[in-house]
C-alpha cells in the first residue's frame, strides 16, 4: 500500500505543471494594458476608466479581451523610461515630458500623444511673505515642483523666467527648484520647518494650499500661456499605436465615455475620485474643482505648440514640431487642436 502512495505522488509535480498549462492557456487571450498615471484630480477621467473598467468595456465591443492595470508615478521621466523599456503601454502627465520623448524618439519609437486629458492652471504659489513674484525669489528659497528643469511645472518656469528676465534667462530659477511629488511638496512646504518655501502644483494640491492664510499665489500658469492650456496628455509608442490600433480605439472610446460623465456629473464624479484616490477632499471639495471655470475637461489638445515650440528654441529637444498633430496621433486630427 505504502508503495503505491509513493509512485502517486511521484506524479504530483507533473499533475501541477499540467494544471498551469491548461490555466495559462486559458488565459492566453487575455491582453493586459499597462496604463500609468499620476496624483491629482486632473487625472480624474482615468480615474473614472479605471473604477468603471471603461477600457476593458470597449475592448469588448470590438472583440478584445482587455485587463487594465494601473501603475501610479511620481513624475513624467520615470514614466519615459518605463515606456521606452516597454514596462508600459499607455503613459500619462505633462505637455512637457510629451514633447520630449516625442522629439527623441521620432525616428525610432515614434512616441505619440494619444489624447488630452484636460486645460488646467498650474499654480506657483508661496509661503515666504517677501515672495511677490519671480524677481523676489533668493537663493534662501527652495521651489518643489514634480521634476526639475524637465516636468511641465519646471518647463513653465523656465518659460515665465525668460519673460520676467529676458532672452537667456530661462534657467535663472532652476538652481533654487527640488524634485518632489506633488504630496510631499504640499506637505513640506505647509510644514513651515522645511527649505521648501514656494510650490508650483496642480489641482486639487494648490487649492488645499491657498486654503491657509500663510500661502499666496505667485504666479498662474495661465497668464505665461496667454490663456487656458492643456496640462496633462497621454502617450504611447508606435508599437501600439500602429501595432495593436484596436486597443487605442477602445482606450479613446473608454476615455470619451469618462470625459462626458465629468462633464455630465459633477458631483458624482468627485465622489468617485475622493474614495478611489483616498483623498482627504470632501465630495462637494473635489466637486468645487472639477466646477472650476478655468478647468476644461477635454480630449482636445490645447496651446501644445507654445510648450513644443519654446522647447525647441532654447535647445530643450533635438527636433521641433510644425504642428500639434505632428505630436498627435491621427486618431483625434479631426479635434480643434493647437
Amino acid at each position: 500500500m505504502s508503495l503505491n502512495c509513493r509512485h502517486d505522488w511521484r506524479w504530483m509535480p507533473l499533475l501541477v505543471a499540467a494544471a498551469l498549462l491548461f490555466v495559462d492557456s486559458a488565459k492566453a487571450g487575455t491582453r493586459t494594458v499597462r496604463i500609468a498615471t499620476q496624483y491629482g484630480i486632473s487625472y480624474l477621467p482615468m480615474t473614472i476608466m479605471a473604477e468603471k473598467n471603461l477600457l476593458e468595456a470597449e475592448g469588448k465591443k470590438r472583440g478584445l479581451d482587455l485587463k487594465a492595470e494601473w501603475v501610479r508615478f511620481t513624475g513624467g521621466p520615470p514614466m519615459n523610461e518605463a515606456l521606452i523599456s516597454g514596462n508600459l503601454d499607455f503613459a500619462s502627465g505633462g505637455v512637457g515630458p510629451l514633447v520630449t520623448i516625442w522629439a527623441r524618439t521620432k525616428d525610432n519609437l515614434k512616441v505619440k500623444g494619444i489624447a488630452a486629458l484636460n486645460s488646467m492652471p498650474l499654480w506657483l504659489n508661496s509661503i515666504n511673505p517677501g515672495v511677490k513674484n519671480l524677481k523676489d525669489f533668493t537663493e534662501k528659497d527652495r521651489i518643489a515642483l514634480p521634476a526639475v528643469r524637465v516636468s511641465m511645472q519646471a518647463v513653465i518656469l523656465q518659460m515665465a523666467a525668460e519673460k520676467e528676465f529676458g532672452a537667456g534667462q530661462q534657467h535663472k530659477l532652476d538652481p533654487w527648484t527640488v524634485s518632489l511629488s506633488h504630496p510631499d511638496g504640499l506637505a513640506q512646504m505647509m510644514s513651515g520647518k522645511s527649505e521648501i518655501t514656494a510650490h508650483f502644483t496642480s489641482a486639487p494640491f494648490m487649492y488645499q494650499e491657498l486654503e491657509d492664510k500663510r500661502v499666496h499665489r505667485v504666479l498662474n500658469s495661465n497668464d505665461v500661456f496667454g490663456g487656458p492650456h492643456t496640462f496633462n496628455v497621454v502617450w504611447a509608442t508606435a508599437k501600439l499605436y500602429e501595432g495593436e490600433p484596436k486597443i487605442v480605439q477602445a482606450f479613446l472610446a473608454a476615455l470619451r465615455t469618462a470625459m462626458k460623465e465629468v462633464n455630465d456629473d459633477p458631483a458624482g464624479s468627485a465622489a468617485l475620485w475622493v474614495k478611489a484616490d483616498k483623498s482627504k477632499l470632501t465630495p462637494a471639495e473635489a466637486e468645487k474643482i472639477i466646477r472650476d471655470k478655468d478647468n476644461t475637461w477635454t480630449m482636445t489638445p490645447q496651446k501644445v505648440m507654445v510648450v513644443a515650440d519654446y522647447m525647441a528654441r532654447v535647445g530643450m529637444v533635438p527636433a521641433k514640431a510644425t504642428s500639434w498633430k505632428d505630436m498627435f496621433v491621427g486618431d483625434i486630427h479631426d479635434l480643434p487642436g493647437s
